[in-house]
């Protein structure tokens, strides 16, 4: 069976959505909000994207245990199409599908998690403002400070789903989302900071609870990825009801 290009978000979201956690980036990706920026490719019930709006692009596979050789095969005669340099998000086991084109150097592996105990949730104090626009100066700053590095889109202040805490009027702490779209009823939390001199006193916690209290009015699925040996992280995330329901690997991917 032939790779091909699909266009309908229908039919993708069909696929995507019989694992909305697995899938939860590339679901939300199908929002008029990010639409433009993708392209994507299938076989039978396997489905790639290719996102172009960082640079440079980035492809995410994701496959149960079970579809791991049927998505390889799709990767594979994929790659010679492919961008000679892009981010690569893959299911454990998918990046030999591509080191036979590309040299692969591993930016570790994720975990994904999922917000599954409003228990949990419910128990953690939430705080947080919402920020926009005229925000965009002092989030930059804290990111500089806090979290360089990090992949920040400014247009995602635009959804409305970026909450702030301050203390004297300096941001101290921030999340947000990489992804959030009603339509598809998925969000992924992310950009998520504290600033150094706050941290260790729960307000991380805080903001992610108070960001999480408000997505879950609008969508079903909230999610995010967190490196697997960020240990903090990972605690910070189960303190407010997120448990781990997949894994995958990060990749930097050049043409050799």
């Amino acid at each position: 069976m032939p790779v091909r290009a699909e266009h309908d978000r229908v039919v993708l979201a069909g696929l995507l959505g019989r694992d909305p956690v697995l899938h939860a980036y590339q679901l939300g990706d199908l929002d008029d909000f990010f639409w433009p920026y993708t392209s994507w490719f299938r076989r039978g019930e396997q489905v790639v994207l290719l996102y172009h709006g960082v640079d440079p692009p980035t492809v995410l596979a994701f496959a149960a245990p079970a579809d791991t050789a049927a998505m390889a095969a799709l990767l594979a005669d994929l790659a010679p199409v492919l961008p000679a340099r892009l981010y690569a998000h893959l299911s454990p086991g998918l990046v030999d599908a591509l080191s036979g084109s590309f040299r692969c150097d591993s930016g570790g592996r994720h975990h994904r998690m999922a917000l599954t105990d409003p228990a949990r949730l419910a128990a953690v104090a939430p705080q947080g403002v919402v920020l926009g626009a005229a925000d965009l100066p002092q989030v930059r700053e804290l990111y500089a400070r806090s979290y360089p590095g990090n992949w920040f889109d400014a247009r995602m202040l635009d959804t409305g789903q970026y909450l702030g805490v301050r203390a004297g009027g300096e941001l101290i702490a921030v999340a947000g989302v990489h992804v959030f779209s009603p339509a598809y009823r998925g969000a992924a939390v992310g950009n998520v900071t504290t600033h150094p001199r706050w941290r260790g006193r729960g307000v991380g916690a805080a903001v992610v609870a108070g960001l999480c209290g408000r997505l879950r009015d609008s969508v079903t699925h909230v999610t995010l990825n967190v490196k697997a040996d960020n240990a903090a992280a990972v605690r910070l995330y189960e303190r407010v009801g997120f448990t781990r329901v997949a894994d995958y690997d990060e990749w930097t991917v050049t043409a050799r």
